[in-house]
């Protein structure tokens, strides 16, 4: 169901507690560890993130098992990992493993997230996942929900969310330091990819990759050389654009200031795309309904060397990527990926605001792990929430095929519902290849 946070419980929560614990809802691990214990941990995927993410779990808890469908990938994290176990498949790897792993790392392209993830959360195992959270809309729901129902200590990998920058804007925010916002601008430098065009060729398969596992749940399709390692976001069956590249960390201190979830209608225009391919450029208006707390406002989301105008940010050049929020009074500015990094444009005197320090991202989720609060970007409360409102905007891109404005997509979030446009349902909730397992 949508979820719906009342004035007085957000403005009472967070006065009281902090933005970590407003978002985190009481979501506590089923079976806590002992804060000396080590955490027992599985990463599905080595490569790019996995890199780093596995770093992560290794330096926070004992990796006990790897998994990555291309072979070099995986023997580079056993030379960092020599005593885990190694699997090219990860359903094989969670069947082996059940009894031996507390939690799971999933640093997968985006159609293996939730396949890897729920499969593990069914286990009773932990989870962090990179972003987006999920390729799809209904997936994010899903996992959001299994997370709820088994209890566990969940995260997405949106790293500003631990950042003092974002959080202290978004307490602005909730601070109605700007007066009423009307508008949210954001915009990236992605994608740095090619997308918007046909097939690559055929090719031979690596002899490293296995071209099976890395296809996973989508339609099966011959390999080609401009999928595997990088280039894959540019494709709707394993990626989500630039859109889900990036917004997850750019509209994350917008999201998180003014309960940016379940818009009422988005529409995009695009270059025009083959819906095979993410096109060049894309521009997506969301509309959100006026809750007790805040009046209705739009967001515009920019891609593919589109930008605000000048004029919005009170004549700053919108160079690289950022976010601007405007209310009556004055504007939030934010030049930073992660939001990070902002400053009050205006006349505006920003009050004092208080809000809870983190620990660092993937701390957090050990941390919650091991029976403390649930980490700021959880599942249920906050990180399927921002992943669906992301990918809600996939839909209007879908829905606008030819260079130009698009369909408006007419959204009923409590139902997931293109209410005026049945032909995008399959984008919404996806069909597995045999052998891979959405519902239950």
């Amino acid at each position: 169901m949508p979820q719906r946070t009342s004035r007085r419980d957000f403005l009472q929560v967070t006065a009281a507690t902090g933005i970590g614990f407003w978002v985190a809802g009481g979501v506590q691990a089923q079976e806590s560890k002992s804060p000396n214990e080590k955490v027992r941990i599985a990463c599905v995927g080595c490569g790019g993130k996995g890199s780093s993410d596995s770093g992560d779990a290794g330096n926070h808890g004992q990796v006990v098992a790897i998994c990555d469908v291309d072979e070099k990938t995986l023997n580079a994290g056993a030379s960092r990992f020599p005593k885990a176990k190694k699997f090219f498949d990860f359903r094989k790897m969670l069947e082996e493993m059940e009894k031996s792993i507390d939690a799971v790392t999933v640093s997968t392209p985006d159609h293996c997230h939730a396949p890897a993830a729920l499969m593990a959360m069914r286990m009773g195992k932990h989870c962090f996942v990179q972003k987006p959270m999920t390729h799809t809309i209904y997936e994010a729901r899903l996992m959001g929900k299994v997370a709820r129902e088994k209890k566990l200590a969940t995260q997405m990998g949106n790293q500003g969310t631990a950042m003092s920058g974002l959080r202290k804007a978004a307490a602005l925010l909730r601070k109605s330091a700007l007066g009423k916002v009307s508008e949210v601008h954001v915009w990236t430098n992605r994608p740095i990819w090619p997308q918007g065009g046909p097939r690559p060729k055929e090719a031979p398969v690596p002899a490293s990759l296995k071209w099976n596992l890395w296809i996973g749940p989508a339609p099966m399709r011959p390999y080609g050389l401009g999928y595997h390692p990088f280039s894959w976001r540019g494709w709707w069956d394993f990626g989500t654009g630039a859109l889900g590249d990036m917004a997850c960390h750019t509209v994350n201190m917008p999201f998180a200031g003014l309960d940016l979830r379940n818009p009422v209608s988005v529409h995009a225009q695009t270059s025009g795309h083959n819906r095979d391919s993410y096109p060049k450029w894309s521009v997506i208006e969301f509309q959100f309904p006026a809750n007790d707390w805040r009046p209705g406002l739009k967001m515009v989301w920019y891609d593919g060397g589109k930008r605000p105008s000048k004029d919005l940010l009170n004549g700053k050049d919108p160079v690289g990527s950022g976010c601007v929020v405007i209310g009556e009074k004055g504007k939030i500015y934010s030049p930073n990926d992660y939001g990070a990094e902002f400053e009050v444009l205006g006349n505006v005197e920003p009050p004092k605001v208080e809000f809870t320090q983190s620990p660092g991202h993937f701390e957090e989720w050990i941390r919650a792990i091991k029976g403390g609060p649930a980490a700021m970007s959880n599942f249920p409360d906050y990180a399927g929430p921002l992943t669906e409102t992301i990918l809600l905007g996939n839909l209007a891109v879908w829905a606008a095929p030819e260079p130009g404005e698009g369909k408006k997509i007419e959204w009923d979030a409590k139902e997931l519902k293109a209410t005026n446009a049945p032909e995008v349902q399959h984008i919404v909730k996806p069909k597995y290849r045999e052998g891979y397992t959405l519902d239950v």
